[in-house]
Order: structure tokens, then sequence, then C-alpha cells
């Protein structure tokens, strides 16, 4: 299975020894940010530093004049990725043999949020989610889309991997994050990801559900999570607590909203790149869940894109209602984790690639060549050796 794994530009630029000893892992691939949220990540081999702040989401390349005069626009990098970060990064890698195919990241951004409070996710109780953009909202769409032609069809890439290109909920890593202390289960994360924006009221209004009378009732289905007397009873678990009649009219708005962006942001990708060019989207197969996977249905999303992004860290179940879809020439590539400090297995990597591939994977990702230590390194470059 071919392989490739994911990297941040600032992994590889000031750093010459970066591209070789990535290629030597065994990958044919890299899978290079050039759009991506706030974060910060360990440098641990880097000859000048050990510890990047990304302060905001950013392109990590000099965005064009497509964006003159907008409101929604993506920002550059700071002093973290200054000036083309990706494209001295995707040259280097390129020289040492490898495939570069972009990273972007979309519907997650918290510097939006914060500069155009308006475009965020609303939840039943009015809160705003600055770092979940509201995916109905049109000018929102727009920038989406836009965002992903750009940031995709780099220079030199040969494909792209979308990622949040869907609904996204309370999940996010932020910064001292201190949202675990009431075990939400299935059932309350798809509450809590319901947007009541004007867009999303609008929308539910259209498929027969009174916005107001909605978001009363989500807010009695979630008051068993706040004390504690709910029991995790999964997606059924969602009607019995909103009732059949709202759920289907929630999901009804929610998946078709979904679909049609990402038809769109494919469309776009399309037009803007070359041909043979490869567009996969990370995605879970199961249509309600949110976040940096969204849920999306198998059959709709091979239809759109040449193949999917499916996280296996909790084991490569959600594979097969990809495979079950027999496309050919379909990528279903298997994301694992090889960073052991961050829950990832590297140790079990061979036993993990076979696996996956017995339920369909035809690929697989790494996360994350850069953030990985030596140790996990090795174990890689083991496992891949042995394929």
């Amino acid at each position: 299975m071919k392989a490739s794994a994911f990297v941040y530009p600032w992994d590889v630029d000031g750093d010459p020894a970066a591209p070789d000893r990535i290629a030597a892992l065994g990958v044919e691939q890299v899978t290079l940010a050039a759009a991506y949220h706030s974060t910060r990540a360990l440098t641990p081999r880097h000859p000048r530093h050990r510890v990047v702040t990304a302060e905001h989401a950013a392109v990590l390349y000099p965005p064009d004049d497509r964006w003159r005069g907008r409101a929604l626009r993506p920002h550059p990098a700071g002093d973290w990725a200054p000036g083309d970060a990706y494209g001295t990064a995707a040259a280097a890698l390129a020289r040492a043999g490898l495939e570069v195919h972009s990273w972007v990241v979309l519907a997650h951004n918290s510097r939006l949020g914060a500069e155009h409070p308006d475009t965020s996710v609303v939840n039943a109780y009015g809160d705003r989610y600055p770092w979940a953009p509201c995916i109905a909202q049109p000018a929102t769409r727009a920038y989406l889309v836009d965002l992903a032609a750009e940031a995709a069809v780099r220079p030199g890439a040969h494909g792209t991997e979308l990622e949040s290109l869907g609904w996204y909920g309370l999940q996010h890593l932020h910064a001292h994050d201190k949202t675990g202390g009431v075990a939400l289960g299935e059932a309350g994360t798809y509450l809590m990801a319901l947007c009541f924006c004007p867009a999303c009221r609008s929308g539910y209004g259209e498929h027969g559900a009174d916005p107001d009378e909605l978001a009363a009732a989500v807010r009695d289905a979630l008051e068993p999570l706040w004390r504690g007397t709910a029991r995790d009873e999964g997606w059924p678990g969602v009607e019995k607590l909103l009732g059949p009649a709202r759920t289907a009219a929630t999901r009804a708005w929610r998946d078709g909203t979904a679909r049609t962006l990402q038809e769109s942001a494919v469309r776009a990708v399309r037009a803007a790149a070359p041909d043979g060019f490869q567009v996969l989207l990370h995605a879970d197969p199961v249509t309600h869940h949110v976040g940096a996977n969204p849920g999306v249905d198998p059959a709709h999303v091979l239809s759109v894109a040449d193949g999917v992004v499916v996280p296996c860290a909790g084991g490569p179940g959600p594979l097969a209602p990809f495979a079950a879809q027999g496309r050919e020439g379909a990528v279903l590539a298997a994301n694992l984790g090889v960073v052991s400090g961050m829950g990832g297995s590297p140790g079990t990597l061979g036993v993990d690639m076979a696996r996956a591939g017995g339920l369909g994977a035809t690929e697989i990702r790494l996360y994350h060549a850069g953030l990985a230590s030596d140790d996990d390194l090795d174990a890689v470059r083991e496992a891949l050796a042995a394929r």
C-alpha cells in the first residue's frame, strides 16, 4: 500500500536534513499543510527551534488577488511560517523524491470567528463556537470553496486532502480546553453541534421544524446530561431525546448543506487543477458526526471525490462502509497515528496496516512525521520496510 506522512512546512524549512529523513521512512508521499488552524507543535529534530506556535488559522503561502476587497479572507501566517513556507518545503521534499499533496483545513478557523462572529455556529443556548464556521451561510460557503481551490492547487502539488469540509461542533482542542467535565456521548455531541444562526434557523423551517421550538427541545433534551443522569444510548438517544420528526428535520438540513458544500468545493478544486490531480476528503462514514473528519454519506462522497482519508486510531472499522461501495479506483486511505505520546501506536503499525488492508484500505496515512520522536520514526521505518 502506498504510504504518505503528514508534515508541516515548519518541520522542513530551515532543516536541510528533513526531506531525506522523511523519505528514508519508506513513504512515497507527503501530505503537506497549506492551510491550517492555530496550533502549538513540537519540532523534535529541528536545528533552530523545538516549539512552533501558530497563533491563528492561516494559509502557509501568499494568498492571491481573489481576496481583494472581501470581508472573509484567509490570513497569511506570521513568523512561524513566513513567506511561501509551503512552497519552500514542497520543493525540498520533491527534490528528495517525494510526491507532494496539499493538506487543507477548511471549516475550522478561530480567527474567522473572532473577526466575524456572525459566521460562527451558534448552539441552542446562544453560545457561539468561534472555531466552527457555519457552513450553511452563503458568504462562508463562498469563502470555503475559494479557499479550497487556492490552497489545494499549489505549484507542484499532485493532489490534495481536504479536512473539515463539513460541520464542526463543540469538540476542539482549544487553548487550555476544559470541556470534558460532562460526558456528552454521541447524543449530546450531536445536540451541542446543532447550529441556530439565522441561516440554519431558516433551514430548519424549510424542513418543517419551528426553530424556536426546536431550540427549546434541544435545551430540554440536554438537561439530563448536565445533571449526569443520562445514559449514552448512541444515535437512538438523539431521536428519543428530541423526537423523530425534529431529528429528521435537523438531519435533512445539515446533511444536504454538507453535501452541496462538498460538491462545490471539489468542483472548484478540479476547475483550478491540472488533469490527474487527486482530490480526497477527510471523512467519517457516520453522517451525523462532526469535526475534522465530518460525517458523509459514503456513496455520495465517493461519487464526488477520488476517495477519502478515514480516521482509524480506534481501529479500521470505519473503512468498511466506504469499501462496501465497491467503487473501482477509489482511494481509501487509513489514517494511523504514529506519535506514541499522542496516543499513536507505531509499534503495531505493521499489524494495523494489514488489518486496514483487509478491510479495503488502498493506502495509509501516517500522523505525523514532524511530531514523532526518533523511536517512533524508527518503528515506522521498520514497519514500512516489511510491507
